[in-house]
């Protein structure tokens, strides 16, 4: 059977949409250009503990290695921006809980991992059987530079992938293939001088166009990451409980992004928008059941807890504040050091709340007490 590719590869993008996919493109599997770039980030540790980075070495740049016989790779994105996100609705209320807005609604990972197996079977019902392979963020593949070959967009200064029509509020996925489709040609980067993103991160974690530092991201500390959190973070981490969206909210390019049509990708109630010590008040079972086909079960119940008793400490002085970290106290070491921090830091409030409703005679008085100098000094 003769197969015309170019006709193929028109239909397979309108069997995409068809399937809620917003983009659909295809790329060649040359990544060459990206190992020694890898590479650098691997050797300066900036991939933290996620261990699994390093693990497949350079297989990430060749996809090859994951499905002999590829030769090209159907790259698609899925917009995930819900309706009324509430970003900063919610970042400015320190007491109540923001969760990024990719992970408030269904995990998107089996969502779009059965899409493409639609996409590959619907190949399939065409050609006959072909080498096929779905992924999303499941395979040590670099899914970014695949995307940008494919022409969905061009890599912001923060590293994700930018569109000019949608910004960067969407999903990506890929589908591994050994059949010879023509290509797409990428598009221009049009960042241009703007650092918005590097400079509005609370952390710090944009260290250079392109290159982000996990140690310092929010995003990391609080779902990869599963031990302590330093010090020298907690405060910038601010409200925030399962992830940070401030790199995307301040990108010129978001400011008309895309509302999802998948329902499956609007915020769920039980999580949006909540008190913090709603959230913290949840047993473990409670969790898992508010949690069930989230995203956010996986980082579990503990860090769960030690991510709201963060944002508990950073939050403005409340006794029911205290009374419920004091209540936590001795059910898990590793939420036991950040429950200390965060009564230090609500104690702290309550002094200074205590100080400023002083007469300036007095205040005086108190700071030259605390500082042990003579009363006369």
């Amino acid at each position: 059977m003769t197969i015309d590719y170019q006709q193929l590869a028109l239909q397979i993008k309108t069997w995409g949409q068809e399937l809620g996919f917003q983009a659909v493109g295809i790329s060649d599997i040359d990544l060459s250009q990206h190992e020694t770039q890898l590479q650098r980030w691997l050797d300066a540790g900036y991939h933290g503990d996620m261990d699994w980075m390093a693990r497949h070495g350079m297989m990430r740049a060749r996809p090859q290695e994951l499905l002999p016989g590829t030769v090209r790779v159907i790259s698609v994105r899925m917009n995930y921006l819900p309706p009324q996100a509430g970003f900063a609705q919610t970042l400015k209320q320190p007491t109540t809980a923001y969760i990024s807005r990719y992970s408030l609604g269904r995990d998107y990972h089996k969502l779009i991992r059965n899409r493409l197996k639609q996409l590959g079977q619907r190949i399939e019902a065409v050609v006959g059987e072909f080498g096929c392979r779905p992924f999303v963020d499941s395979a040590p593949v670099l899914e970014r530079p695949l995307a940008e070959k494919a022409g969905l967009g061009w890599t912001g200064k923060h590293s994700l992938i930018l569109n000019d029509q949608s910004g960067s509020w969407f999903f990506l996925g890929e589908l591994l293939i050994d059949l010879p489709l023509p290509v797409d040609t990428p598009v221009i980067n049009q960042c241009g001088k703007c650092v918005a993103c590097m400079t509005s991160c609370p952390t710090g974690a944009i260290i250079e166009a392109g290159v982000v530092d996990a140690r310092r991201c929010i995003s990391y500390l609080t779902i990869e990451f599963d031990g302590i959190i330093p010090e020298q973070y907690r405060a910038a981490i601010g409200n925030r409980i399962y992830g940070c969206d401030d790199c995307q909210l301040v990108c010129p390019f978001n400011r008309h992004g895309e509302i999802t049509s998948e329902t499956d990708y609007h915020c769920r109630e039980t999580l949006f928008q909540q008190d913090l010590l709603t959230l913290y008040a949840w047993n473990e079972a409670t969790f898992l059941r508010n949690t069930e086909g989230s995203a956010i079960r996986r980082i579990g119940h503990t860090q769960w807890l030690r991510n709201i008793t963060i944002a508990l400490g950073n939050a403005p002085y409340q006794a029911d504040i205290i009374e419920a970290l004091s209540a936590r106290q001795g059910e898990h070491p590793l939420v036991d050091v950040h429950i200390e921090w965060a009564l230090e830091q609500q104690h702290q409030k309550r002094q200074q709340m205590v100080i400023d409703v002083l007469p300036n005679a007095t205040k005086r008085l108190v700071r030259i007490i605390e500082k042990g100098l003579p009363r006369d000094a």
